[in-house]
């Protein structure tokens, strides 16, 4: 994601003098993304989303930049329905986002299981998945489509290509790790059973 012109810190109001990732002050993440996210508490994230309807109001920051990182808190809040809709905003203003097809395809699952999810959500979901993958291939993107193929389709006896085997040793060559695993797992938000 392009980084936008944000002049004040969301977590701690201090002034920046240029446009960073991290706080030069409170050493916060300045704009969030699904690593930072997971690591944040709710009131935190709150008061990001409060920020960022600011900068956007004030002009600060590209509309599809700023509905993207609103959309990423109100998912981390576990609003799926809100996040959804900032991530169409930022989908229709910036159609050029790996991240933001990630992030929108974790809000179709709304916090459950591939195995419960409506079909037009995990249709859309794999579309936004590998679009992802088609701009910038990152390991938490085919491990993600693994696991949406493994739980809807194979529980339902569905052939798909590429198939889960294949997903997951895509996701294994291009580095997946320990901590891709783990955000992926808390995105998601799901509890086992």
């Amino acid at each position: 994601m392009a980084t936008a012109t944000i002049l004040v810190c969301p977590n701690c109001d201090s002034t920046l003098e240029r446009t960073t990732k991290k706080c030069d002050y409170c050493h916060q993440p300045v704009i969030v993304d699904s690593g930072s996210l997971v690591k944040m508490q709710d009131d935190q994230v709150k008061k990001y989303v409060k920020s960022y309807n600011q900068m956007l109001t004030d002009g600060k920051g590209t509309s599809g930049e700023m509905e993207s990182y609103i959309a990423m808190c109100f998912l981390r809040l576990h609003q799926y329905d809100k996040a959804l809709e900032h991530f169409d905003k930022a989908l229709d203003e910036s159609f050029d986002d790996a991240e933001t097809y990630f992030m929108t395809a974790v809000a179709l699952m709304r916090g459950k299981k591939p195995f419960l999810a409506q079909r037009a959500d995990i249709n859309k979901a794999v579309s936004y998945l590998e679009t992802a993958c088609e701009l910038e291939e990152k390991p938490i993107y085919r491990q993600m489509l693994g696991y949406i193929k493994q739980d809807y389709f194979d529980r339902k006896y569905l052939n798909v290509s590429p198939s889960t085997d294949e997903e997951y040793a895509r996701a294994e060559e291009l580095g997946l790790n320990d901590d891709d695993i783990n955000t992926l797992v808390s995105l998601l938000n799901i509890k086992e059973s």
